[in-house]
């Protein structure tokens, strides 16, 4: 009993469902459609500097992991709110190292809004010289923000809320990838879609819920 519940601990459905390709990942049509100058860059094998821009939920988290693993190289992942400027000169100096050996080092900044004008300044020599690629995401508008020398090196990519369709999709995606059963009506879906104002983690913590409570085997 107790002893195999332990074992059959999963992650959250919303961190099962990040995405694996372009093909998974839902909503954003503007900037990953087939072709949309980001995709296509990722497609060729390559990526400068950006910041993605947007509402909790859209994927801006999602869409940095998935070009992580299409582009051959190391991905680093910090959070600004919990990283001091120590740690980010360190992850620094391993990109400079990276990039003599001939290697990529994407380093990916959740939540950039965080980071104060020294912070951020300490970015502007790596990404003038390209020894990093930046990710950066920031629920808030860049143009306040961040410092003009950080808007003007990377490339700012707006994220708009999900739509009722998008999550949808999000539903048959976790279905016809067996993480869950196809459980729940078409009204039950549309009506957690319209619930979920846009936001994807939160559509889907919805469902996994109901899921559960529904005698689903999780």
């Amino acid at each position: 009993g107790k002893l195999m519940s332990l074992f059959s601990l999963k992650h959250p459905l919303p961190y099962r469902l990040i995405p694996e390709n372009f093909d998974e990942f839902v909503g954003q049509e503007h900037i990953v459609g087939k072709n949309k100058p980001l995709r296509k860059l990722v497609e060729k094998g390559t990526i400068f500097s950006t910041i993605f821009y947007g509402p909790p939920g859209t994927g801006k988290t999602a869409l940095a992991r998935l070009i992580s693993k299409k582009l051959k190289g190391e991905f680093i992942e910090i959070n600004a709110v919990l990283s001091t400027v120590n740690d980010l000169r360190k992850n620094l100096e391993r990109g400079r190292k990276n990039f003599q050996i001939g290697k990529r080092t994407i380093l990916f900044i959740d939540e950039i809004h965080r980071f104060n004008k020294a912070q951020q300044e300490v970015l502007l020599p790596d990404l003038e010289a390209g020894t990093i690629v930046l990710i950066g995401a920031s629920t808030e508008n860049p143009f306040f923000s961040l410092v003009p020398a950080m808007r003007s090196r990377t490339k700012i990519y707006e994220f708009k809320p999900l739509k009722v369709n998008d999550l949808k999709r999000l539903y048959r995606i976790a279905v016809s990838k067996k993480e869950i059963e196809d459980f729940a009506d078409e009204e039950v879906v549309e009506f957690l879609a319209r619930e979920s104002a846009g936001e994807a983690r939160k559509f889907l913590t919805f469902i996994e819920e109901l899921y559960i409570l529904s005698e689903g085997k999780r």
